[in-house]
């Protein structure tokens, strides 16, 4: 059923983008309503305006906290308009019909990013707004609602095409979305609140839905919520898939582990090359001798500007995101000939606190492997190097984004050989050592990092036939000291980290 909007509560926090709104309902010779700030902006673009205040009887009370709290507000909008009931208590009340309801939510967000003083973020939760959008929301048989500022756009086309008609399906449209925007902020107030309370209620709420174009595999569909926008700006290429998003955050997540100059190439979600080295250029260079074969399709990254010389090295392989803290001129110029080649420049460094995962019926959620190790226990047959530190630092962390069961083979800080995703740790260092002698890299002096405890001594032994004196590990096993002992004996330095990094 078609509604002609003819009076409008109008009672916002932004005020951006809303003239052109005021000027069309004015047009229309709609009556307008409003409070405060908003009432002052109406007036002064020239338009006339009545106060709530003067409908209620009641000013603004509690420094602000109660507007339009009200019977004659409310009534208003939850008024029935084929109720005779309904229209019997109007009459009898005086209350006026509100056929439009905008209003949008104080900015809680915003100030729980910007400041820690509670009393500021307290104030910033709104009651009003909430139960204004609520009541016109569950009216919207005869109510349209507009909660955001980001429907400005299509209200105002709204009031332009149909001459301040409504139908019913833009009336439930808007109130669908009037919901959500509820249903958000709560989450984030729950949130806030949540912080230090155990409730037994899991809630996440994403805004900014973008469709993609498909999901793992064609056939699925695909959704990405947030915004990318807060961490990267796109330069080049055609748009994120599904897959290309969880190559990215794997790439992210590695490269924030890094502040020395290191080159990454990510093939879903695995390190296949990886270095650490003076340069940007040397290390591209050291990171895809590791596996050039992987390194086709990658998802690159640095945590260094590109140059044109990097650019150059980098155009001979095909890859499809390149991630970078900036790029110089030259070097942007040339990246671009490819057009669908994905450029991003990354703004901020990306550390998940929290990971989430749907399992079942439910959701698993746990805290974000953020540790490397707990403890440095040196049980081997000699205390590791110097030398041999810096790679077993190295080596751990790489390990660390490898999918389970892992082992990564790591020389002068260059990834050399991995295993990753192997149902058996053994098959894991095979598969490692595998790729190191099929890229021709020598395994004398390298170093092995595992990430969960080796359940006997055949890992160690492999390691050691191969030329692998070094080895960083967990620990945990029952017989733990059945690869304690083979070190030992063959003189390898074995640190034990107390930290396990399964990856699944």
């Amino acid at each position: 059923m078609d509604r002609i909007i003819k009076s409008a509560l109008i009672s916002v926090f932004y005020k951006d983008g809303l003239d052109p709104i005021v000027h069309k309902l004015h047009e229309l010779g709609v009556t307008l309503y409003s409070t405060g700030g908003t009432q002052t902006f109406i007036e002064q673009l020239g338009i006339p305006c009545t106060s709530v205040e003067s409908v209620t009887g009641y000013p603004s009370i509690l420094g602000g906290r109660v507007k339009t709290l009200h019977p004659k507000v409310f009534g208003g909008i939850l008024a029935r308009r084929d109720f005779e009931e309904d229209q019997k208590h109007v009459q009898e009340y005086d209350i006026p019909f509100f056929d439009l309801v905008i209003v949008d939510l104080y900015p809680f967000e915003e100030t729980v990013k910007h400041t820690t003083d509670e009393k500021s973020i307290i104030e910033k939760i709104d009651i009003g707004g909430v139960s204004l959008i609520r009541a016109a929301g569950k009216n919207f048989k005869d109510v349209c609602i507009i909660a955001s500022r980001n429907q400005y756009g299509g209200l105002l086309e709204l009031l332009e095409k149909q001459n301040g008609n409504t139908s019913l399906d833009d009336r439930r449209h808007f109130a669908a979305a009037a919901f959500t925007e509820c249903a958000h902020y709560d989450v984030a107030i729950a949130a806030y609140f949540n912080r230090t309370e155990d409730i037994s209620h899991f809630q996440l709420s994403y805004g900014n839905k973008y469709w993609l174009r498909y999901g793992e595999n064609p056939h699925q569909h695909a959704v990405f919520y947030g915004n990318l926008n807060e961490l990267f700006e796109k330069l080049n290429g055609k748009e994120l898939s599904y897959n290309n998003l969880v190559d990215v955050d794997a790439a992210c997540q590695v490269i924030a582990e890094f502040s020395n100059p290191v080159f990454a190439i990510i093939k879903h979600t695995n390190v296949c090359g990886i270095a650490e080295r003076p340069d940007i250029s040397a290390a591209w260079d050291a990171a895809l001798a590791a596996d050039p074969e992987s390194a086709f399709g990658g998802v690159l990254v640095t945590n260094q500007p590109v140059n044109a010389e990097v650019a150059k090295k980098i155009s001979e392989l095909f890859f499809e995101i390149l991630i970078a803290p900036a790029y110089d001129d030259d070097a942007l110029s040339l990246l671009k000939t490819k057009k669908n080649r994905i450029l991003l420049q990354q703004k901020k460094s990306f550390r998940p606190q929290t990971e989430y995962k749907r399992i079942l019926n439910g959701v698993l959620v746990q805290q974000a492997d953020d540790k490397n190790y707990a403890e440095w226990m040196e049980a081997g047959g000699h205390d590791s190097t110097d030398k041999e530190k810096e790679d077993l630092l190295f080596a751990n962390i790489v390990c660390k984004h490898l999918k389970s069961n892992a082992i990564a083979l790591v020389k002068n800080k260059q990834l050399i050989g991995k295993g990753c995703g192997q149902t058996s740790r053994i098959d894991a260092l095979r598969q490692a050592l595998d790729k190191s002698k099929q890229f021709g890299f020598s395994l004398e002096g390298a170093v092995l990092a595992s990430d969960a405890f080796f359940p006997f001594d055949d890992c160690v032994k492999l390691a050691y036939e191969s030329g692998i004196k070094a080895v960083i590990q967990p620990g945990g096993s029952v017989r733990d000291n059945d690869s304690i002992q083979f070190c030992k004996n063959h003189n390898m330095a074995l640190v034990i980290t107390q930290t396990r990094h399964f990856k699944h």
